[in-house]
């Protein structure tokens, strides 16, 4: 089963959130606890070591996820992902046996055009040529909605 490129960017923001919840219910549950901090020991401040834990908790999914290095752009991360897919695509070594179906709004249907096809990506566009037309396609980048290697899917939006 292939995870389309919205699933996996909706479950790695739900996995930022969590982070960010636990961080910040690490700190204000922290703040209120530091008067009361004698030791750090959790035997003998019972309750109010659960911050200190929520507070790791949250700050290590932020560094593991490497969130905390970058800017968190909820909605930005899926257009990058389909560009970097698209180049990938472009330089792959077996190239003749992947397809882009795209929606084509002239047609209102999908269409599927083969990656050899392909002669370039630029701002955001497919630049497409048909073999036998020489006429260049341009085909909006976030109109790609699936890419096919062999007839089976391999991404999908």
């Amino acid at each position: 089963m292939v995870l389309r490129e919205e699933d996996k960017h909706f479950l790695s923001s739900l996995y930022i959130a969590i982070a960010i919840i636990f961080t910040w219910k690490g700190l204000w549950t922290g703040i209120y606890e530091i008067p009361f901090i004698g030791s750090l020991e959790c035997n003998i401040l019972g309750p109010y070591c659960g911050s200190f834990v929520f507070l790791f908790l949250g700050f290590a999914m932020l560094i593991f996820s490497g969130a905390i290095f970058k800017e968190f752009d909820p909605l930005g991360g899926i257009q990058n992902a389909v560009n970097k897919t698209l180049h990938s695509i472009q330089t792959h070594h077996d190239k003749k046996n992947f397809e882009f179906k795209y929606y084509d709004k002239a047609q209102k249907k999908y269409v599927k055009i083969p990656a050899p096809w392909v002669k370039k990506i630029e701002k955001g566009a497919l630049v497409a040529v048909h073999p036998h037309q020489k006429q260049e396609i341009f085909i909006p980048v976030h109109r790609v909605t699936e890419v096919l290697y062999k007839g089976k899917s391999y991404w999908r939006l």
